[in-house]
């Protein structure tokens, strides 16, 4: 046997004593073994480069260094789930089904608190990774993916298969990761959830590697392997791919409560997190007799376990300071583990919540964590006060800049109106920088608020003058010399930016993305906006008088004013760019609804492309909608649409108008 005959034999062999070893946990051999093989071929590897294969076991140490991820468009759209917290809201959902459907097979699985991802896989071979995203655009993070070694790189399966499921990092490594983390002075991780979304993200897929990263499957789309979804998933685990063990079916809802009802009792003790159950039509023709909403599979539901209530201590309340001026109490609470996870600070929400559940400094709280993720104090035990509690006063000065305090009428917050508080400075300059406002990448909130320690950043108008201060910004700690020349050309690209990004980046309060996009398109420039009336303002649609008022405050201000001055002459953009392809478009003026998915279309760009001939695009059919263009899987609104005699046109038809 020559070499190149060897490095395939030994590929061979490694890839079944790892499927094995990490997928059905019945290793052959011991591991000196294996490690013996396994630098066997790494020598061999080095010896003959021009057998390189990105597959190789070799590989699944990771050995990728990336600057960046490419963003991929999913070929299906990556959708969420619709929730339920009680019994009673499943036995809802179900009741939908089953009164129209009758007797109804589901499939319940565990759901797995990771990060939802989808493999690609062509002529038998692994070929790509990509993260959920906003469900229509993920990243590539195949580097990464790789190195978690239970993920088959090649199956019995010649034609395109995608898969979905979820990455996750197993309790084991979390504490293993951890332990290595305070040993090395670093921050630890808050939960494995986080873990393995910072893990996935790493750029050296060594890194990633090194975690211990997991995975399960749980969602074929299109697959032509089975009628079923139970099906789909027994033949995705003979092509090498972990499902999880407990999924099983269930001939009706009171049975999957069961399921769920067993299940609680164990889930601390499991090896990985879960925090909830999902449950499934298991047929795949009743599946799309269902449907979808636009947003989510009517014929799934996530089950999200109770919150899990502990016993803690307030130590103390502080107030933090949100780029409105917006001020939050919180409590400072004696560290206590929550749902799996250590929380020594909640939420106290606002002055009157603090009040009606009469919290005090010192007093033992029930704490919980709404919807499994943020910490809430639900109320104090009284019956535990000694006297030593304090109740607490809501302060009239901001705790940050030491300005007034305002509680506006109809309002349980506190505002802190000084437009140079540096707690609301680091925010609303953040906001003024994201990518649905101004779009200047490499100034988040970190860097914001570096720049503002060192005296470089004030107010929006500071950026366009940061090109001014180089050896400044050079001077300053992780500040090259490429990451100076990306900033400034960053922002020099923002100035060309239409009006509706920049009336977004002031933070005028009620006024967001979509109000934004209106008030352009309404007023063309900034000049006509800045001098609209209340009046004028409260009659355009979607805007309403509230929102009115508090453009009118905005601009009443004289700072704000001169803000906007001092950007023009930076040279800022103070126009609307219209962007309409034809006002002769059939589409223009006409109401739109889109359902199913599009092949050619992401639902954002196809929405994109709508507006841009001057439609309208709604979310629901009514006698109102001109058109309804359907794709794929449409559901009830496309019948809404025929019984309502609506046009509705095939994503063909759609283009051949366009």
């Amino acid at each position: 046997m020559n070499e190149s005959e060897r490095i395939l034999e030994l590929r061979k062999l490694l890839k079944q004593y790892a499927y094995e070893y990490y997928t059905l946990d019945m290793p052959t051999i011991p591991d000196s073994e294996y490690d013996i093989l396994f630098r066997e071929l790494e020598e061999l590897e080095k010896k003959h480069p021009e057998l390189d294969d990105p597959n190789s076991v070799t590989k699944r140490v990771g050995f990728e260094i990336l600057s960046e991820f490419k963003k991929i468009t999913h070929e299906r759209p990556m959708l969420s789930l619709g929730d339920v917290f009680s019994y009673d809201e499943l036995r809802e959902w179900s009741k939908k089904i089953t009164d129209v459907y009758g007797e109804v097979e589901y499939c319940a699985e565990y759901k797995i608190d990771g990060l939802a991802m989808s493999l690609i896989y062509e002529d038998g071979l692994f070929k790509q990774a990509v993260t959920r995203g906003d469900g229509i655009t993920g990243e590539d993070v195949t580097s990464n993916v790789r190195t978690i070694q239970s993920i088959p790189m090649a199956i019995p399966y010649k034609q395109r298969y995608d898969i979905r499921g979820e990455v996750y990092m197993p309790k084991a490594s979390f504490n293993r990761v951890n332990r290595e983390r305070r040993a090395n002075g670093e921050e630890e991780f808050a939960n494995p959830r986080n873990a393995a979304a910072g893990s996935i993200r790493q750029l050296d897929s060594r890194i990633c590697a090194s975690r211990g990263l997991d995975g399960f499957w749980y969602h074929v789309p299109d697959d032509v392997n089975s009628d079923t979804h139970y099906g789909s998933l027994q033949y995705a685990r003979k092509l090498g791919f972990v499902v999880n063990e407990t999924t099983s079916l269930y001939k009706n809802i009171e049975d999957v409560i069961s399921f769920i009802d067993e299940t609680v009792k164990i889930r601390h003790d499991l090896p990985y997190e879960i925090d909830g159950m999902v449950v499934k039509v298991n047929s795949y023709d009743l599946q799309r007799k269902i449907g979808f909403t636009s947003r989510i599979p009517k014929w799934a539901i996530a089950y999200k376990f109770p919150a899990e209530e502990v016993r803690t201590k307030v130590e103390d309340i502080f107030i933090t300071v949100g780029r409105t001026g917006k001020c939050t109490p919180n409590a400072k609470l004696t560290p206590v583990k929550v749902a799996g996870t250590t929380v020594g600070f909640a939420t106290l929400h606002n002055e009157d919540n603090i009040r009606d559940k009469d919290i005090r400094i010192g007093d033992t709280v029930i704490v919980r964590k709404a919807g499994d993720i943020i910490p809430e104090v639900v109320r104090s035990i009284k019956e535990n006060r000694d006297g030593s509690q304090v109740s607490f006063v809501f302060p009239d000065r901001c705790p940050v800049c030491g300005g007034k305090l305002y509680r506006f009428e109809d309002e349980a917050a506190h505002y802190c109106v000084n437009s140079e508080c540096k707690a609301r400075l680091v925010y609303s300059i953040a906001h003024f920088t994201e990518r649905n406002a101004m779009n200047i990448d490499g100034l988040g909130e970190k860097r914001v608020e570096a720049f503002l320690n060192n005296g470089l950043l004030t107010s929006f108008e500071d950026i366009y003058k940061l090109h001014n201060r180089r050896d400044d910004i050079l001077e300053m700690e992780k500040f090259g010399s490429k990451s100076y020349d990306n900033l400034i050309e960053a922002i020099e690209n923002s100035k060309a930016n239409s009006l509706e990004r920049l009336i977004n980046g002031l933070g005028i309060r009620q006024v967001g993305e979509k109000a934004a996009k209106i008030l352009a398109a309404h007023f063309k420039d900034m000049d006509s906006f800045m001098n609209a009336s209340l009046e004028e303002l409260s009659e355009i649609k979607d805007i309403g008088p509230i929102t009115a008022e508090y453009i009118r405050d905005f601009f009443n201000e004289p700072s704000n004013m001169e803000m906007i001055s001092q950007l023009k002459m930076l040279g800022v953009n103070m126009n609307y760019i219209d962007t309409t392809v034809s006002s002769d478009s059939v589409f223009a003026g006409k109401t739109v609804v889109l359902t199913g998915t599009l092949e050619r279309y992401s639902r954002s760009d196809a929405t994109k492309l709508l507006e841009d001939l001057g439609a309208h695009v709604a979310s629901s059919v009514s006698k109102k909608t001109d058109f309804v263009i359907y794709g794929t899987e449409a559901g009830s609104k496309l019948d809404k649409a025929n019984e309502l005699g609506v046009t509705t046109l095939s994503e063909d038809e759609f283009e051949s108008m366009l």
